[in-house]
């Protein structure tokens, strides 16, 4: 369940096995490519070139794509046990990490996730956003973040070479953004970001790069991570050297804060009017704490970009806390931490949302291990019959969609943006998704 990189990587290693496999990828969108298609930024052309390789898994003759398919209201976990000899959930994570502070709840107070969500056209979520503010905070110092600030420092016109939809062009045109902080409780060294997605926020000739000198501060511990790690070395490097420059005449500034431990987002009449940070500094035992030291900044809008958070699935145990489905090397453990029989997980609704896209082959390979050391131990399906579930969805009025409507959809999409000069332009809405694909 799920046919996003994560699914689609478990549905090759099992189709590269040894075992006599027919593997169907069920997906609750109308398209496959999950995180690829609805969580990266849509100026990251290089990212989406892993397309190119899961679109040569799902050629394959023996993995079948069902999609617009949503599990919990089309399908239920008996029913899919009556057609398959296992499960794997590979769902993802798509909402947002709650931030426990004053203030969070504000209109203008924004989580990361859904505002992804709006520029990249995924078609559950509204088509506009309030994209009011001039001065906007930008919570974390990961890669996500660094998407989000870079999205709304970047003028619309700079984003007509990707396949953003119009309504998303449209609202970023309007938008009057000059500044854009990015907040870091900790200091650079511990940075979540990786170097290139770094790099690229200096691309823009319309943004300049802030970063304070007082903030290249580092303790014994930094220092260790960067003997120990080519890439934080790489990014503190990119920082100093940011720090140091002279002024840039951009009419746009993106401003890299760290020690800067959000407190409170502060508000008037409802609405965000400010944010509260407050100074850190090292702890001396790897970690930080606060100063006593507060400022407040001058911005209209906040967007909490701490981390994803997957959602519960019905009929399948649940860690709310760690935001993840229990488990043991991706077998499903109910509450007594005994294998749910046939049931597995992977991607980052089994480990949470870490890591990049590629680290999801090697958990891909350890669940489908555990899936085919328990072969022998599976209950067979009811129905054997690759066509029963088709049969099945269509008795049901569902309208799912194929690996050969994707096809479909994709020349479509391409032939929007030809007229545009543009490799594709997005379509956005559900049923015109269903109608291409279908059609």
């Amino acid at each position: 369940m799920g046919a996003g990189p994560a699914g689609i990587y478990a549905a090759d290693i099992l189709d590269k096995s040894d075992a006599d496999v027919q593997v169907d990828l069920f997906e609750r969108m109308p398209a496959p490519f999950g995180l690829i298609r609805y969580g990266v930024a849509p100026d990251h052309p290089r990212i989406k070139g892993i397309v190119t390789a899961l679109h040569k898994v799902l050629d394959r003759p023996n993995i079948r794509l069902l999609g617009n398919v949503d599990y919990g209201t089309d399908l239920k976990l008996d029913e899919l046990r009556e057609f398959y000899d296992a499960v794997i959930f590979s769902t993802g994570a798509m909402a947002d990490r709650p931030l426990d502070i004053p203030g969070a709840d504000l209109h203008g107070s924004h989580g990361a996730a859904d505002f992804v969500s709006w520029y990249d056209g995924h078609p559950d979520v509204p088509r506009t956003w309030p994209l009011e503010a001039t001065s906007v905070a930008v919570l974390g110092v990961g890669n996500v973040a660094l998407d989000v600030a870079r999205i709304l420092a970047k003028t619309a016109d700079e984003l007509l070479t990707t396949d953003i939809p119009a309504n998303v062009y449209e609202g970023l045109k309007a938008s009057p953004v000059t500044d854009v902080h990015v907040f870091g409780r900790r200091g650079p060294a511990q940075a979540k970001f990786t170097p290139l997605e770094l790099r690229e926020l200096d691309h823009s000739p319309n943004v300049e790069v802030i970063v304070h000198p007082e903030d290249m501060e580092f303790d014994e511990a930094s220092i260790t991570a960067l003997r120990a790690s080519k890439q934080i070395d790489m990014v503190v490097k990119t920082l100093q050297e940011w720090a140091i420059r002279d002024e840039d005449t951009r009419p746009k500034r993106l401003h890299l804060h760290f020690f800067h431990s959000p407190a409170e987002v502060l508000g008037e009449d409802g609405r965000v009017t400010g944010l509260r940070t407050e100074r850190t500094e090292y702890d001396g035992e790897g970690g930080v704490r606060g100063t006593g030291e507060f400022h407040d900044w001058d911005v209209q809008a906040v967007y909490r970009a701490v981390g994803y958070l997957s959602s519960h699935l019905p009929e399948i145990p649940f860690d709310h806390v760690a935001g993840v489905v229990p488990n043991q090397a991706g077998r499903v453990l109910d509450l007594d931490e005994n294998q749910l029989p046939g049931v597995y997980v992977t991607g980052w609704i089994k480990r949470g949302p870490i890591g990049l896209i590629g680290h999801t082959k090697g958990d891909a390979a350890e669940t489908v291990a555990s899936l085919l050391a328990d072969a022998d131990t599976l209950t067979s399906p009811k129905h054997d019959s690759p066509h029963a579930i088709l049969d099945f969805l269509a008795g049901r009025g569902i309208p799912f969609t194929t690996w050969e409507g994707w096809g479909k959809l994709d020349a479509h999409e391409k032939s929007l943006g030809e007229p545009h000069g543009r490799e594709r332009i997005k379509v956005v809405e559900r049923d015109e998704m269903v109608r291409v694909s279908r059609g």
